[in-house]
């Protein structure tokens, strides 16, 4: 039901707005800028939807690409900016249960070994994701710039700080898009594919 109600509310922002005349839309009372402004180029919204666990809406998230597409693999591979737009909805929600909740899609994404060979960026962003405690409303904007092959983390439109990588930036996408996502429903709606 929710996601057909997500689906409704995606496509009635579509059908009865333009671009320019509404630079977000509301998801499950959150609102999704279409856009995403980082060192001079526009991250376009490519999907959005909401991650809930035992029936709790922990947060909406939104997938944002300078180039549209519905291939995970190619999101995965490409070399060029891209972002991912969390905010969290649920006051169960942590800066130690989400860095937590990352690490683990992370290692569900890239396996036992590929995790093990990235434990120091995941050191990385546990600590840029708990500089302050997380509540319900926070966003995080976590985007990858193919300049320093590193993904930078803003809390709030708050600068946090960057975790250079370029295997790390497809682990951590790879949690949403990989083979292995930790939310199938949600992989489908960041690829932009609504049922």
């Amino acid at each position: 039901m929710k996601k057909i109600l997500l689906l409704l509310a995606f496509l009635f922002s579509v059908q009865f707005s333009t671009v320019n005349a509404q630079k977000s839309l509301e998801v499950n009372g959150v609102k999704v800028p279409r856009t995403l402004d980082f060192e001079g180029k526009t991250l376009t919204l490519n999907g959005v939807g909401q991650r809930s666990k035992m029936f709790t809406e922990l947060y909406v998230q939104a997938l944002y690409l300078t180039v549209l597409t519905q291939d995970p693999k190619l999101i995965l591979e490409s070399d060029i900016e891209m972002g991912i737009r969390i905010q969290v909805t649920s006051s169960l929600v942590t800066s130690k249960k989400l860095s937590k909740a990352l690490a683990k899609g992370m290692e569900k994404s890239v396996g036992e070994q590929g995790i093990l060979k990235l434990a120091k960026e995941v050191a990385e962003l546990e600590t840029l994701l708990s500089k302050e405690d997380t509540k319900a409303g926070d966003f995080f904007n976590l985007i990858y710039n193919p300049l320093d092959k590193s993904l930078w983390i803003y809390k709030n439109n708050k600068y946090e700080g960057k975790i250079e990588s370029f295997e790390f930036k497809k682990a951590f996408f790879g949690i949403w898009l990989s083979e292995n996502p930790v939310d199938k429903g949600l992989k489908e709606e960041l690829l932009g594919k609504y049922e």
